[in-house]
């Protein structure tokens, strides 16, 4: 069971990693674009649709799994105090299952969408040109997917009391 631990720490950093470099490509693109708009008069073309379309979905979906994984999320420790051994310890147990059944749900909803999003070659026009986002649809699934399986692996240690 250990092993699965590691495997899982280990992919939800690397996704949190390919998300941190995402914020710095976002930082130096934007840069960039505003940079050459008061310089040159020229913006780069397509930066609005790349932040908005690429870099944000990327940010705030591929991390997920690490955020679950530090217990980052928001959440409330009311029942936490009141019901201390076994009950809590089933308490965390109900909250992780349901969290994780929360994410598959919504990974399966953004899977089918991404599907869609490709099959129909998905895209923005900008400035004449095609600016292909199918992609990015497939970013959320991915997300939600690691988030629910991170969950799934706290159970043990929630039983083991290594948590």
């Amino acid at each position: 069971m250990r092993a699965l631990d590691r495997v899982a720490t280990r992919i939800a950093q690397g996704l949190a990693l390919i998300g941190s470099l995402g914020v710095l490509l976002m930082l130096v693109h934007v840069t960039a674009d505003v940079a050459a708009r008061n310089l040159f008069g020229q913006p780069i073309p397509a930066t609005n649709a790349i932040v908005s379309r690429y870099y944000m979905v990327l940010i705030a979906f591929l991390p997920l799994g690490w955020v679950e994984r530090n217990n980052a999320m928001v959440k409330v420790e009311l029942t936490e105090y009141l019901t201390p051994g076994r009950i809590g310890q089933a308490n965390d147990i109900l909250v992780s299952l349901l969290a994780a059944l929360v994410y598959l749900a919504i990974a399966w909803v953004t899977l089918g969408t991404a599907i869609e999003s490709y099959e129909v070659g998905s895209f923005v026009d900008v400035l004449g040109n095609r600016v292909a986002v199918w992609p990015t649809y497939f970013l959320p699934p991915i997300g939600f997917t690691l988030a629910a399986l991170v969950c799934l692996v706290r159970i043990p240690a929630i039983l083991t009391g290594s948590k």
